[in-house]
Formats: structure tokens, C-alpha cells, sequence
């Protein structure tokens, strides 16, 4: 394969802006986390909430942040399913919802200072996180050597998706995982080290189909630990802005959630594969 550096998932675009607001009750919390406002939720799981607040899932949202209704409903799902979210507001209290129908908005200035936000408090933010939740080399298959040890786990959606394949490189991070991901180069995945799963909608002009079979190309050529799922009948931002009326919607927005849970489980949780039950 050649050695270029072509835009596989290109930049936002106006199916990045726009979406449907999902109802219910978000059971998070507004932290802060160097000087960075975060959104905390505790895990919780049927093996007992001490193996779900040790396990940390790092949440990086689409342009519409972490305090978005969606977005805090997706990590308390995530929650439910045994990890601690911590969801970065690398917008600093400005996401993209904020200026609906604003007159003169600029949206390409907007995205510029947002990248430039998220370059500079990300490194910051990452490392009061490992220095709060303790921060030792994990073993292969990702489980935790010592009670002060981080095991963690982190998401990205569209915006969130280039900064989640930046902090792959940490030892701390045991697997990734994206949904409809804008802002990635081939580099990207060929320097991917960690087990990397997508979560792709069958219509995205932001990661479309002929980009989605490149991306495969170079990790199966790199060998890489690599799972894709793709739902048919969804555009991007399915995964966490999809038309609740819609059948295909609601189940792309449920299964991807679901799935994304399981594959971060995988690589935790010894159990997952000597409790499975063979077909």
C-alpha cells in the first residue's frame, strides 16, 4: 500500500449539525477536571460497582459536547454498563447548539478555535485524569495488576473521533472505539495500536464507503485488532442524534451504544469470554 496520507473522514459538515433531541433524565454530574468542566457519571453493573468506578471510560463528544441532552443519555448508558464516564468539554461552555439561529454565525471560526481548545486542554485534562485515577502499564488483555492501577477505555464521536485516535498511544488506554467519525487521515490508522472499532452509518459523506474500505485496508494490512459495524437506513450522527420515530434509527443509535459497551468488556473483563455460552 502506499505511503500517502490521504482524508478519509473528512471535516464537519452540515449532517454534523443537525440531528434530533432525545428525551429523558440525565443521572450525571458537572465536574471540573483542570479547570476543565467534565460530565461524570459513576458506573454502576451487575458485578459490583467497585470493578464499574475503577473502570474509566473517557466520552469525547461531537460538536455539541458532553452536556448535550443526547450526549449525557449515551454516557449514562455507558455507565449502566460498567464503566465511569468522564465526558471532556474540550468546547470550554461554547458547543455548536448554543449558536442555533444566530445571526452572522461563523461556523468554520467556530471550528477552528473548538480544534484549537481541544488541542490545548486535552494533554492537561488526560493527565489530572491518570493522576487522580492512578496510572501504572496495563498487561495485554487489559486488566488491572493493582487496586490504584487506570484501566481505560475511550469514544469518539465525529468531532471527538481524531482526539480519540491521538490518546491511543497511552499505555493507560486499553481499546477505542468511533461512531461516525470526521477528522482522520490514513496516519491515523496505521499508527493505531490499541483494538479500534467503528461504528459507521451506511450513508456518510463524511466517512463514506470508499474512505470506510481504505481505513479497513490499511489495519488489516497493519494487522491491527480492528471490528466494524455498519447499519443500513442511518446517516451520520446516527449513534447518538438519530429520529427516535425511525426504526432503523433507533435501533443503529441502541446497537451501536450496545455494541461499544461489549467491545470495551472484551478487553476488561475476564469473564466476558469464560461466561460467554457457545453456539
Amino acid at each position: 500500500m502506499s505511503a500517502t496520507n490521504r482524508v478519509l473522514a473528512g471535516p464537519s459538515g452540515d449532517c454534523c449539525f443537525t440531528g434530533f433531541r432525545h428525551e429523558g433524565t440525565p443521572i450525571g454530574n458537572k465536574i471540573t477536571i483542570a479547570n476543565v468542566p467534565t460530565y461524570f457519571v459513576e458506573g454502576s453493573s451487575s458485578k459490583g460497582d467497585s470493578e464499574a468506578k475503577r473502570r474509566i471510560l473517557i466520552f469525547l463528544a461531537d460538536v455539541y459536547g458532553p452536556f448535550y441532552q443526547n450526549n449525557m443519555l449515551l454516557q449514562d448508558f455507558l455507565a449502566q454498563n460498567g464503566f465511569t464516564v468522564l465526558g471532556i468539554d474540550y468546547f470550554m461552555g461554547d458547543p455548536v447548539h448554543l449558536h442555533d439561529n444566530e445571526q452572522g454565525f461563523d461556523r468554520s471560526k467556530w471550528m477552528e478555535k473548538s480544534h484549537d481548545s481541544a488541542r490545548e486542554v486535552l494533554p492537561k485534562w488526560w493527565e489530572a485524569v491518570t493522576a487522580k485515577y492512578g496510572k501504572e502499564k496495563l498487561n495485554i488483555a487489559g486488566r488491572a495488576q493493582s487496586s490504584n492501577e487506570l484501566v481505560s477505555m475511550h469514544t469518539g464521536y465525529c468531532f471527538g473521533a481524531r482526539y480519540t485516535m491521538q490518546l491511543s498511544d497511552d499505555d493507560a488506554i486499553v481499546a477505542a472505539a468511533l461512531a461516525h467519525p470526521a477528522f482522520l487521515n490514513e496516519e491515523h490508522f496505521r499508527n493505531i495500536k490499541k483494538p479500534l472499532m467503528l461504528s459507521c452509518a451506511e450513508t456518510d459523506h463524511t466517512f463514506p464507503l470508499q474512505s470506510r474500505r481504505i481505513a479497513e485496508d490499511i489495519l488489516v494490512e497493519r494487522k491491527a485488532q480492528y471490528f466494524f459495524q455498519v447499519f443500513s437506513g442511518v446517516a451520520h450522527g446516527f449513534a447518538s442524534r438519530s429520529d427516535p420515530s425511525s426504526p432503523d434509527g433507533r435501533w443503529g443509535k441502541e446497537q451501536s451504544a450496545h455494541g461499544i459497551a461489549l467491545w470495551f468488556h472484551r478487553f476488561i473483563d475476564e469473564s466476558f469470554q469464560s461466561g460467554r455460552k457457545e453456539i
